[in-house]
C-alpha cells in the first residue's frame, strides 16, 4: 500500500509541505510519494500563459498513480483536489481520496467555479507573464501563522510562480464520484479568514455529500501538528478499510 500526495497551487517541492505526515506514515511503514505538477514549473518548463496547465498536472498525477497496481490513497491540498477528480478517475489501484480544504468538481468545472469572481487578496496575478503566486508577505498570516519560525521561512522558499491559465480549465472526469472520498475541513469550512469560502463546496456537493460520510474537522485554528495526524489517521483508516464504490 502507498500514499500519493497531491499539492496545492503556487508552491513546489511537494515532497517538502508534505514531510511531516509522510514521516509519520512511514514509521507505519507506508510508503507515500508526491508527484511534480508542471504548471508551478516543476517539470523543468516555466509557467506562464503558454506554460504547463492543468492537462500536463493530470498527466503527472496519474502516471504516478498507473506506476503499479499497489493500492494507492491520494491525498489532495486545494488545487490538487481539482488535478486529482480527473487524474484518478478509472485508476482501479486508487481505492480512497482524501481532500484536504480542497474541491469537488463536477466534469466542465474549474477551479475559478469555486470563486466569487474576484482573486483571493493573498494572491498576487500577473497577466502579462500569465502567472499567479502567494504573496509572501501575507503568506505567514494566511496560512502559516500557527507554525514555528523555522518552517515559516522554508514554506515561503517553497513558493512558486504558477500558469494562471489552471484556474479557468476545465476537469474531463469527477473521480470523487466513483471512488469512495473523505473530505477533511476545520470546523466552519476550510481554511480560515478569506479563503473560508473559496473552499466551501457549492450547495449541489454539499446535497450529495450527504450520501457518504460526513467530513472529518480538524482543531479550529488548524494547528500543523494535529492536522498532519488527522490526515494520518484518516490515511491509515483507509487503507485498512474495505473498498467500496462511491454514488
Amino acid at each position: 500500500m502507498r500514499v500519493v500526495f497531491v499539492h496545492g497551487a503556487c508552491v513546489r517541492d511537494g515532497s517538502w509541505w508534505w514531510h511531516r505526515t509522510a514521516a509519520l506514515l512511514l514509521d507505519q511503514g507506508v510508503q507515500s510519494v508526491t508527484p511534480a505538477l508542471p504548471s508551478c514549473g516543476e517539470a523543468g518548463v516555466p509557467a506562464g500563459g503558454a506554460g504547463p496547465g492543468l492537462a500536463e498536472d493530470v498527466e503527472a498525477v496519474r502516471t504516478v498513480l498507473e506506476d503499479g497496481d499497489e493500492p494507492t490513497i491520494v491525498v489532495a491540498h486545494s488545487y490538487g483536489g481539482i488535478v486529482t477528480a480527473e487524474a484518478a478517475a478509472g485508476v482501479d489501484s486508487v481505492r480512497h481520496l482524501l481532500l484536504v480544504s480542497s474541491y469537488l468538481p463536477d466534469v466542465g468545472q474549474s477551479l475559478s467555479d469555486f470563486g466569487d469572481g474576484g482573486p483571493a487578496p493573498f494572491l498576487d496575478i500577473d497577466p502579462d507573464a500569465g502567472t499567479f503566486g502567494v504573496r509572501p508577505e501575507l503568506g505567514v498570516d494566511t496560512f502559516l501563522h500557527d507554525c514555528d519560525p523555522d518552517i515559516q521561512a522554508e514554506a515561503l522558499d517553497h513558493l512558486s510562480r504558477q500558469s494562471v491559465r489552471v484556474t479557468g480549465q476545465a476537469v474531463g472526469a469527477a473521480a470523487w464520484q466513483q471512488v469512495p472520498t473523505t473530505y477533511l475541513v476545520r470546523p466552519g469550512q476550510g481554511h480560515p479568514g478569506p479563503t473560508a469560502a473559496r473552499v466551501r463546496p457549492p450547495r449541489r456537493h454539499r446535497r450529495r455529500a450527504r450520501r457518504r460520510p460526513p467530513p472529518l474537522p480538524v482543531p479550529a485554528r488548524r494547528r500543523t501538528r494535529p492536522a498532519t495526524e488527522a490526515v494520518t489517521a484518516n490515511t491509515a483508516g483507509a487503507l485498512e478499510g474495505p473498498r467500496r464504490r462511491g454514488r
